[in-house]
């Protein structure tokens, strides 16, 4: 008897401790998932980067019917611009970005001068001897007035508060004649046409 209660009592503590351990190991398992999932979603975030984008309405300025949209879009840490121009003469135009998100004056100047934070002197985008940030340069418009352009840069950013590189608060402005590079401080590139601020909706 004392046999048979020996055995007994054996077979359940080995019960018991085999259940003890997939307890503990059930408890192990959530942990792992939970450390993979939580892995997961912070390689996740760190790949991830939010698309910005900016409309710009261009009006038209200086006596002129030039008008257009100029649209701005950030991702993977470079702006895009892509901008549609109609009314122009037929030729070359200057397109910079100026200080001022600001086209109340009938010329534009309300804008104020070309976009320069670094305090560069004014020259064709990429120049080793100076540009501004707001230089982007020339476009050809073709006999029925319709132009555009794309241009793309690491130098700018939408919103990041950066005043080195935020164009927020800057205006588009399209000019009468070509830009030079050369002339200071803005190309000599004749009559803002056409203005539009890029302001954040």
């Amino acid at each position: 008897m004392k046999r048979i209660i020996g055995i007994t009592a054996i077979a359940a503590m080995l019960a018991m401790t085999s259940c003890k351990g997939k307890e503990e190991k059930k408890d192990e398992l959530p942990a792992e998932d939970t450390m993979t999932t939580e892995s997961a979603a912070t390689e996740g975030k760190m790949g991830m980067e939010d698309t910005k984008k900016v409309t710009v309405e261009m009006m038209s300025k200086s006596g002129s019917d030039v008008k257009g949209n100029v649209v701005f879009t950030q991702e993977n840490g470079e702006v895009n611009m892509t901008a549609v121009f109609d009314g122009l003469e037929p030729g070359e135009h200057a397109i910079h970005l100026h200080e001022e998100a600001d086209c109340s004056a009938d010329d534009a100047t309300s804008t104020g001068g070309h976009w320069n934070p670094t305090y560069a002197q004014h020259g064709k985008w990429g120049d080793a001897e100076g540009y501004h940030k707001g230089d982007i340069g020339n476009f050809t418009a073709d006999e029925n007035g319709n132009g555009t352009i794309t241009f793309e840069t690491d130098e700018w950013c939408i919103g990041c508060g950066d005043t080195n590189k935020d164009i927020l608060g800057k205006a588009v402005i399209v000019h009468q004649g070509t830009d030079d590079f050369t002339s200071q401080p803005s190309g000599a590139a004749g009559a803002r046409v056409s203005c539009g601020g890029v302001i954040m909706e």
